[in-house]
């Protein structure tokens, strides 16, 4: 009896999960509508806007990379958001993309601040002014950078053109007008890689202010303070490690700046030499003239009195454990505290009234 009880137990499971399955097939079609309805809402809703919060200063990286391509890093970018307002200083490559995939709200963006022309700050405006026009975007968009910048935007801008024109034959509510880019060069008079400094935007209780670095041979090259309710954030762009820098940081809640491990970027130049790879060895050598080591970054944080230095642009790009720990070498010894290695989805939150910061990855 037991054994004939324990047969019609399992003829009926099978019976029901055969049930089950003719069940499903027959209704799939609606399983899988309300699956993709159910993915689409969510990503509908993961778009960030809280990071317009006026209450808070935020800064998010969204490309932490240097010119190779990277699986987890694309090239510079980072994202300020303060009064409401949202700034992308750099624009390098994958860096829209990634902007996107982090969930920040493209629609909202108020301007883009270029520190200077090297390909892996600029390489992703046009797709990064089309990103943010079909997600909403009402206005056309201000771009600020040195002297040369209507011809890099130009530039963009033609090559982008037949692209625009097709999407707004098919979709009337997109508006060429907002669609446009506006260049607007910032001229610092007298400015030299080690003096000068303009306020390029007051708004909303923010001030950003440009200042000169040294990035030779590129003239000009600039780096950004952003300055909000009495917390401040400076963002370096390429740059040797600078006086002018130093200067305009004095007492800042935040230095975010660039670093190259030169000493890694000298080995690879001599294994680049013993390969017989005569470009990239000579390339290798040049870039090590204009850009600052993660030991000179901190230095600068140290005599500029900020509070919190994150490092970011890093050269490589560090992608395992042994490789960040290989990166800031020497650099305890410069600055045992205060100091944190960027990646991609970083974010750095700073509350109006306080001296607090906290960072954490944005998900």
């Amino acid at each position: 009896m037991i054994r004939v009880d324990r047969a019609l137990l399992w003829f009926g499971s099978v019976c029901l999960l055969l049930v089950g399955f003719g069940y499903a097939a027959a209704h799939v079609n609606n399983v899988q509508d309300y699956l993709i309805r159910d993915i689409a809402r969510r990503r509908l809703r993961s778009i960030h806007r809280e990071l317009l919060a006026p209450e808070k200063m935020m800064v998010v990286l969204c490309g932490t990379g240097d010119p190779v391509p990277d699986p987890d890093r694309a090239a510079a970018c980072t994202a300020v958001f303060a009064g409401g307002q949202f700034f992308l200083v750099d624009i390098g490559p994958s860096s829209a993309r990634s902007a996107g995939v982090i969930g920040l709200p493209l629609a909202d963006l108020t301007a883009v601040l270029v520190t200077h022309f090297h390909s892996d700050h600029i390489g992703d405006l046009g797709e990064l002014n089309t990103q943010s026009w079909i997600a909403g975007r009402g206005r056309p968009l201000p771009v600020y950078g040195p002297p040369g910048l209507k011809r890099v935007v130009d530039g963009f801008a033609l090559a982008y053109t037949l692209d625009c024109g097709y999407r707004v034959a098919t979709v009337p509510m997109l508006s060429p007008r907002n669609w446009m880019m506006e260049p607007r060069a910032i001229i610092i008079a007298g400015s030299t890689p080690e003096s000068g400094a303009t306020t390029v935007f007051e708004s909303q209780g923010l001030r950003i202010t440009a200042f000169a670095v040294d990035h030779a041979p590129v003239v000009p090259a600039y780096g950004y303070r952003f300055d909000y309710r009495g917390r401040s954030v400076v963002i370096s762009g390429d740059t040797a490690k600078s006086s002018n820098l130093i200067r305009v940081a004095a007492n800042a809640d935040l230095l975010i700046h660039e670093a190259q491990a030169k000493y890694i970027v000298g080995i690879i130049q001599q294994v680049a030499g013993e390969e017989n790879r005569k470009l990239l060895q000579a390339t290798l050598g040049d870039i090590q003239r204009y850009h600052s080591s993660p030991a000179d970054a901190a230095e600068a944080a140290n005599e500029a009195r900020v509070n919190m230095l994150v490092l970011t642009h890093l050269t490589p790009p560090p992608s395992s454990y042994f490789a960040q720990w290989a990166f800031l070498r020497g650099v305890s010894t410069v600055r045992p505290q205060g100091i944190e290695l960027g990646y991609d989805g970083m974010m750095i939150v700073l509350p109006v009234g306080s001296r607090e910061i906290r960072v954490s990855r944005l998900k």
